[in-house]
């Protein structure tokens, strides 16, 4: 979903590019490629690549150099020894497209100084139709860029050819030289957490991979949906992931508690984490109870990954989720 944004003399431009291989076990290559101005402590062009979620690339504007985030990469491209560098050279590239890119941005919606509020929801800014070899704008301001793309046809071939042939072949070699890494498997650390007495109850899974998990909070063995807020997956320092589902337990009596209780599952593993909801079990910041570990010796690391602003994010996709990224030099 795109963000949300209320900045002052910034501009942010993302691009997210997707594709994805069908098996028993569907996996993903994404990159996202980041591109600022005005933002103070954050790299001017940051592209990172990531398969099933797990960095494998990295290239900001302060390196200006594409290296490998696993050390299974290098075996997919030892045969290739110009294979970084050409990497290199076509990011350094990219970085005047998004610096001509977020200017014609600020051009497009006619927000050039003063204070920025872009604000995109639920919406895309350009979608690529993989059947017409064309594209489509839902948004006004991608009219411009609709008609000139249009009549780029060798390029919407050479689009269409990338997600439908060369995207797929990469993240399969991808695949094949991380698997031991990409399938392996690890069990999580699942605690109670509560800020407060008052506050909503936490039921927290770390240290996990993969990221094909659920966590459900249940009452008598049923799930529950009504005061339950449910967090996203998301990526620790150590290449396993985290989440966390609340639990609004405001108009429940303290009798009741024991028939509550959360429930953690992991793509590829039978068992069920279950974690009954008991106060003397709940960690707080006066206190700490160590929850179920099921990887005594995994220490969990967090991170929240956050981008403050966006102007638009440009998804080109069809109902299989494909997207690329733009080569032109403008909109």
């Amino acid at each position: 979903m795109p963000y949300i944004s209320s900045i002052k003399n910034e501009v942010l431009f993302q691009q997210k590019e997707i594709c994805h291989h069908d098996s028993l076990v569907t996996h993903f290559l994404q990159y996202f490629y980041t591109g600022s101005s005005g933002v103070p402590n954050f790299p001017e062009f940051v592209v990172v690549g990531m398969v099933d979620e797990v960095e494998i690339i990295h290239y900001d504007n302060n390196t200006r150099r594409a290296v490998p985030k696993q050390d299974w990469m290098k075996k997919v491209t030892e045969n290739n020894t110009q294979y970084w560098n050409t990497e290199t050279k076509a990011l350094n590239n990219t970085l005047q497209v998004f610096r001509n890119n977020i200017e014609t941005a600020k051009q497009r919606f006619n927000q050039t100084q003063g204070i920025h509020v872009f604000q995109l929801m639920y919406g895309y800014f350009i979608i690529f139709d993989l059947n017409t070899e064309t594209w489509i704008a839902p948004k006004e301001q991608a009219v411009i860029t609709k008609h000139k793309w249009d009549h780029d046809a060798d390029w919407n071939t050479q689009t269409k050819h990338y997600l439908t042939q060369d995207c797929i072949e990469w993240l399969q070699k991808y695949v094949y030289y991380g698997r031991h890494s990409l399938k392996r498997t690890v069990l999580p650390s699942v605690f109670l957490l509560q800020k407060s007495s008052s506050s909503p109850v936490f039921c927290h899974a770390t240290g996990f991979h993969p990221n094909r998990a659920e966590m459900v909070w249940r009452k008598d063995g049923v799930e529950l949906h009504e005061g339950v807020n449910k967090g996203e997956i998301l990526p620790n320092n150590d290449g396993t992931f985290q989440m966390s589902v609340d639990l609004d337990l405001s108009s429940t009596k303290p009798e009741d508690w024991r028939r509550y209780d959360c429930v953690f599952q992991i793509s590829g593993v039978s068992k069920d984490f279950i974690i009954k909801l008991d106060k003397a079990v709940i960690k707080t910041n006066q206190k700490g109870k160590m929850g179920i570990r099921g990887n005594k010796d995994q220490k969990p690391m967090f991170s929240l990954q956050s981008f403050g602003s966006c102007i638009c994010v440009i998804y080109i996709n069809k109902q299989d989720h494909n997207d690329i990224w733009e080569y032109d030099s403008k909109y």
